[in-house]
């Protein structure tokens, strides 16, 4: 299936690895030109030549932090004078510490909101002018199933993402008349560097195996199983897409069944 969106330009925000690469990489394969960031630059540029080895197109990366607004304001201007306007952005970042709600001080909860919300906020107005101008433009921006269902040990990521829903949702409204598409996808436990730290946490504060937390977790999953990277960047690739023309507002779980309710 065509997606319609060669030669279009997007930005995926941490992207060296995890879900962020899996984006960035589907993204390449159906022809986008597409632009990385991340902090760490070693690992940055080996997954810069990963995508181009495996697509055969060329990958733009620079090192940004995106808790840091210049930083933000310069990886956009740089894509911008590489491949020009861009079309897509996917809102991606690493999660904030596990933990619970007496375990954070007020410095925690401002670190996990400029990581996590004040980054989606800055990369989208960042780029949204360009979008206006063509009058076509695609906002992904990744959350997580915590947004409908709370994760034990997971307080700072549980409240500060739901804001990130918001923020889709008045955005969705709001730039509807510039033919702009706003979504968040929100994957369940998906195997990345993240989730692993995460199994290791509950087994350590539980004082049971790896292997016992990861039982637990796939028993409330109906498909059996954790997810994999590609499996999300397919889903945001059809969310950017040509053929994605009538979804807007909308959070699409990725969990393999995992949420239980009904809306």
């Amino acid at each position: 299936m065509d997606l319609g969106i060669s030669k279009k330009v997007a930005l995926v925000s941490a992207a060296s690895k995890g879900l962020g690469k899996a984006i960035a990489l589907e993204l390449s394969k159906e022809g986008a030109f597409v632009g990385i960031c991340a902090r760490t630059e070693d690992l940055l540029i080996k997954t810069k030549e990963e995508i181009e080895r495996e697509t055969g197109n060329k990958v733009f990366a620079m090192k940004a932090d995106i808790t840091i607004y210049d930083d933000i304001k310069k990886f956009v201007n740089a894509l911008r004078a590489e491949f020009g306007p861009i079309d897509i952005l996917v809102t991606n970042a690493g999660g904030p510490p596990a933990g619970e709600f007496f375990d954070f001080e007020d410095k925690d909860w401002e670190a996990a909101f400029n990581l996590n919300l004040m980054s989606v906020i800055r990369l989208i107005r960042e780029v949204v002018p360009d979008m206006k101008e063509k009058k076509w433009g695609r906002i992904i921006n990744m959350s997580s199933i915590s947004v409908k269902q709370p994760i034990a040990n997971l307080i700072l990521s549980n409240v500060i993402r739901a804001g990130v829903i918001g923020l889709t949702k008045s955005l969705s409204n709001d730039l509807a008349k510039y033919n702009i598409l706003v979504n968040s996808v929100a994957p369940g436990y998906i195997m990345t560097e993240r989730v692993k730290n995460l199994v290791e946490a509950n087994a350590k504060k539980n004082g049971i195996t790896q292997e016992e937390v990861i039982s637990q977790l796939t028993a409330n999953i109906s498909l059996g199983r954790v997810g994999a990277p590609p499996e999300i960047g397919a889903v945001v690739a059809f969310l950017a897409s040509e053929r994605a023309n009538y979804i807007t507002g909308q959070t699409i779980l990725v969990d393999g069944g995992m949420f239980k309710g009904l809306m």
